[in-house]
């Protein structure tokens, strides 16, 4: 440059700054947000219940709305989060993800509603885990979810003018749970609730306990609610989460080396390890049975959900026979993980469905029942819709199970193998050692902690040859199928065991065997695909509510429930069962010695034991299947 330019420019730089000198501030400013090109209004309010404490909302509504309906989650993730995906002038680019049917909340113009629950983000008040209704004797408040759904609702309707004064609630998991809270004693506003995978019954079989065996694969996220915004973050010593499990030892040494004991909520479950009245007076299923039902509810169940598999289902059987009239409770059951009727469902891991499932379900189930209840328009859903995997098509049904489906007997046979008729006398066992450093792990190995391949989500899709691979795990197949079995409903299983120890865990699984080749899909050869899976803890074979050791050797029965199942196996499969004893580190490990208190077990009261299943004789194990002619 020509030094004669530079100074010209220099000296216009200087004039212009001279000139708005009083502009150039390093001080941090607040800038005013662009908003007229977006197409929606974003509202933030401090919400104020009975006794003071102000719960964080956040309000987005559609650009020039009117006589729009409100949808409403209550959430300890992060209202902020929920309704901040990415910065956008695009109300579905915001709300994309989380628990927003982002099709269904546009097309359906609904204003949309995120609050923090008390005590989380940005709301005041103290944070509970599933905090107790004041009616259940463990909340010594005046306040719980469903008073401050009440208020919340009450505000809203009263505040909004672009309403039309009719509220519908929405939420996945935690979420579906305060959508089922607010069905007790519900505000006269509120004309609809769907609940998507909610946790009902954390001791019987969500998210903390299934049938008494401790989910100790949470213990990183009990550490998460240590703080009102999930801020701390488990740290893991190892890369394989199998190895921090297994050299912990107990699930309370892990949670004391990890700092988890100063979550309150980690003191109740260690005080409550067994079924007593701490879990039954806030069994939501028990709740609402006694409770009027005043309010339209679809209840949506995924048949792999890893997280809360027994919720919806157990809800559904407690408060469907209150529907006289049939217009109040409806079920939707799709072939989902853990919230993915919101997200593409086209397949789990391995498994395709030929169909986007999830989204045809929004479309055809979801979008019509909340616009019938919340804008009176017409609707043509079925009581049950209900995905049928194997044949892979959705069904519309007047109840669930089908009235049609009939209990079988499947039995475990000599020679391993599996079948509708009995083995005759003598009774015969089939037997394998349980060694507790060693257990079977719950999917293979290694176990990320880093969340590398989503491995948590899918992982009750996952091909179970590993397991069946190994010599503490009892595998018994049919026969190849020269016809369709399906199976509608929810299995028992009825086991007879001896185990030469105190205590014991009992993993059984029903499986479906995919022949050896599959054309156009290679990855599916000889796939041993679990169907319906559960645990449950020896020690309460007698009473949920009270542990007591069982006898060395003595052959004792085993009955409990695997999760609904709504499969076909086709022509050319083959059925398979698993038993095993244990599926770590997912559960903790059953020492095999009684002791009092497992979460506090010492590394000498783990020790092997024989287990034997009775398969021949008047006392054969099996499975109760419900069958469809």
């Amino acid at each position: 440059m020509k030094p004669w330019k530079f100074i010209v420019l220099l000296a216009g730089a200087v004039a212009g700054s001279a000139a708005h000198a009083d502009t150039y501030d390093e001080r941090p400013q607040t800038l005013r947000p662009v908003t007229e090109h977006r197409n929606y209004e974003r509202r933030v309010v401090d919400i104020e219940m009975r006794d003071g404490v102000k719960l964080h909302t956040v309000i987005v509504l559609p650009k020039g709305a009117k006589q729009a309906a409100l949808l409403l989650t209550r959430t300890p993730y992060g209202a902020e989060g929920m309704t901040a995906k990415t910065a956008s002038n695009d109300m579905g680019m915001i709300l994309h993800g989380f628990d927003n049917p982002v099709d269904v909340i546009q097309d359906g113009g609904y204003i949309r509603v995120v609050q923090d629950i008390r005590g989380r983000f940005g709301s005041g008040g103290g944070f509970v885990t599933n905090r107790p209704l004041v009616s259940s004797g463990q909340n010594p408040t005046q306040v719980d979810e469903s008073t401050d759904t009440y208020d919340t609702i009450e505000w809203l309707v009263k505040n909004v003018p672009e309403s039309n004064g009719r509220v519908g609630i929405i939420g996945i998991s935690y979420n579906g749970f305060e959508a089922l809270m607010a069905l007790v004693n519900p505000h006269p506003a509120l004309k609809v609730s769907v609940p998507i995978n909610p946790m009902v019954n954390g001791w019987i079989g969500d998210d903390w306990f299934h049938n008494g065996a401790f989910r100790q694969w949470l213990i990183p996220a009990i550490w998460g609610t240590a703080t009102g915004d999930s801020s701390e973050s488990f740290v893991w010593p190892t890369a394989d989460a199998y190895d921090t499990y297994l050299r912990a030892g107990s699930a309370g040494e892990l949670a004391r080396q990890h700092g988890v004991e100063q979550a309150g909520f980690w003191r109740k479950l260690t005080e409550h390890p067994a079924y007593d009245t701490f879990w039954q007076s806030q069994a939501v299923d028990k709740v609402l049975a006694k409770e009027p039902l005043k309010v339209p509810v679809m209840l949506v169940h995924s048949l792999w959900d890893a997280d809360d598999i027994y919720g919806a289902m157990a809800v559904y059987r407690a408060i469907k026979p209150k529907d006289i009239a049939g217009d109040k409770v409806f079920l939707s059951i799709g072939p989902w993980t853990h919230g993915q009727a919101i997200e593409p469902g086209l397949n789990i891991g391995a498994v395709h469905w030929g169909q986007d499932t999830a989204k045809w379900w929004r479309k055809h189930v979801l979008a019509p029942f909340l616009a019938h209840h919340l804008n009176g328009t017409p609707m043509n859903v079925a009581p049950v819709t209900a995905f049928q995997s194997g044949s892979n098509e959705w069904q519309r049904l007047a109840r669930w199970p089908a009235a049609e489906a009939k209990p079988a007997r499947l039995y475990l046979k000599p020679g391993m193998a599996l079948g509708f008729e009995p083995a005759p006398a003598p009774a015969q066992d089939a037997e394998y050692v349980s060694d507790p450093a060693k257990p079977v792990p719950f999917i293979d190995r290694p176990l990320r902690v880093d969340g590398e391949g989503n491995q948590w989500q899918s992982w009750l899709t996952s091909d179970q040859r590993n397991a069946a691979s190994r010599p503490d795990v009892l595998v018994f197949v049919s026969d190849v199928l020269t016809r369709p079995v399906t199976v509608a409903g929810q299995p028992f299983v009825n086991l007879k065991a001896s185990t030469s120890g105190s205590d014991s865990d009992w993993v059984v699984k029903l499986i479906d065997v995919y022949p050896e080749q599959v054309p156009g899909e290679p990855l599916m050869g000889g796939y041993q695909l679990p169907i319906a899976m559960d645990i449950f803890r020896g020690r309460y074979r007698e009473s949920l509510a009270k542990a007591t050791p069982l006898k060395p050797g003595a052959l004792l029965g085993y009955r409990f429930a695997l999760p609904e199942t709504h499969h076909v196996f086709l022509p050319g499969h083959r059925l398979m069962v698993q038993v095993q004893s244990s599926w770590f580190p997912l559960y903790d490990r059953n020492p095999q010695r009684f002791i009092d208190n497992i979460f506090f077990a010492q590394p000498g009261d783990y020790i092997k034991a024989t287990q034997k299943v009775r398969i021949a004789g008047p006392e054969s194990s099996f499975i109760e299947l419900p069958l469809l002619p």
